[in-house]
């Protein structure tokens, strides 16, 4: 199985001449300034072009071009009308900023096709058939022409797309009711196998957040919550594995878990991140919610410093169909963190904290309590 190349500050050749090109045409690299060929370099233009891109689109911000950076580059070079959508079978959909563009506009007009991907799939394949059949066209689910310029003389913008998303995902989260049992739940443990995550002595991430997740798993199948891991404790499938995994088992939330590392010591804190996308317009709103009590419930129990709740476009978060919420629990790197992961009383807090999150996500206000506030054993007589 090879590995594809990640490219860096001082690397040169035809893929750094094409990421320059791309930077360029996106207008973060001063085309003028492109070196002749045979001479093309990774240099500090580069970097400092790639990083604001990553900014931009929400993704890890490390200056470095992965195989999931060069993809966010290629979706950025697409306009709706650019070319025809089609799914083929047993190919990968197209993927692009003209599909998410085409997903804002349906779901401006009421045409449901999930989540704001830039991924043509299923959803919004059939989305397209339905938006044919209403305004007269065949409704073979390929965007053409056609279909583009019906779309735009709808003169409709895609402002209330994400917003006609949110009401939808509240709505879901409301008719589940408060009850826990009937639910299913999908736990993320990150990395496993040969991809040991962050390593510090003593301590492993895969190891400890799969720990944690199994606490987690327990907790709620005793509240009769269907639950699910994303990998054994050997196994290190990719983000869009897990998060397929996640719909196949039709969940209603997915919680993934992570340590993080810091060339800074001092660094410490939780953070949780929820899919949100400033430049598709479209957040989870439920996402945002859950990141947000998860968040205040573990801070309250532990007493880690709280690094808030951040909207991300992690292929997990981007992917996933329902809500979904990646927890990073402190830092292997700060002496205090790692002091705290390594305690087996920290890492069931750390679960009680999840589980009380996953609670009050489904209570009413009325009936939900204060931060810190809810005890298993409460849920349990509920």
């Amino acid at each position: 199985m090879t590995t594809e190349p990640t490219y860096r500050r001082g690397d040169t050749g035809p893929a750094v001449a094409a990421i320059r090109e791309r930077l360029a045409r996106l207008g973060l690299l001063d085309a003028g300034a492109i070196p002749a060929q045979g001479e093309t370099v990774f240099d500090e233009a580069v970097e400092t072009a790639v990083r604001h891109f990553q900014q931009t689109r929400r993704t890890t911000v490390d200056g470095l071009v992965t195989p999931g950076t060069l993809r966010l580059l290629e979706e950025a070079s697409w306009r709706l009308g650019d070319r025809d959508l089609l799914a083929t079978p047993d190919a990968e959909p197209p993927f692009g900023d003209d599909v998410a563009e085409l997903q804002r506009s349906l779901l401006t007009l009421g045409f449901d096709c999930g989540r704001v991907n830039g991924t043509y799939d299923r959803a919004t394949v059939a989305a397209v058939r339905e938006f044919q059949r209403n305004v007269g066209l065949t409704p073979d689910g390929v965007t053409d022409l056609l279909t583009v310029q019906a779309l735009n003389r709808l003169n409709r913008r895609m402002s209330s797309g994400g917003l006609l998303h949110a009401m939808r995902e509240s709505e879901a989260i409301q008719s589940a009711g408060p009850a826990l049992p009937g639910k299913t739940v999908v736990l993320d443990p990150g990395h496993g196998g040969p991809d040991t995550g962050v390593t510090t002595p003593g301590l492993t991430e895969s190891e400890i957040v799969f720990d944690i997740a199994d606490r987690v798993r327990t907790r709620l199948e005793k509240l009769s919550v269907t639950t699910h891991l994303t990998r054994g404790a050997g196994g290190s499938p990719d983000q869009r594995r897990r998060a397929e995994k996640a719909n196949e088992v039709g969940a209603d939330l997915l919680i993934s878990l992570h340590c993080d590392a810091h060339a800074n010591p001092a660094a410490s804190g939780v953070a949780a991140f929820y899919y949100g996308n400033d430049r598709f317009g479209h957040s989870s709103p439920t996402g945002e919610k859950f990141a947000g009590l998860v968040q205040r419930e573990i801070t309250a129990r532990t007493g880690l410093a709280n690094l808030g709740t951040h909207g991300m476009t992690w292929d997990l978060l981007r992917y996933t169909q329902m809500p979904a919420v990646r927890i990073e629990l402190g830092y292997l790197t700060s002496t205090h963190d790692a002091a705290l992961l390594a305690s087996q009383r920290f890492r069931e807090s750390c679960a009680d904290a999840i589980v009380i999150a996953v609670q009050r996500l489904y209570l009413p206000p009325e009936s939900d309590a204060p931060t810190g506030i809810l005890r298993l054993a409460e849920l349990r007589a509920r």
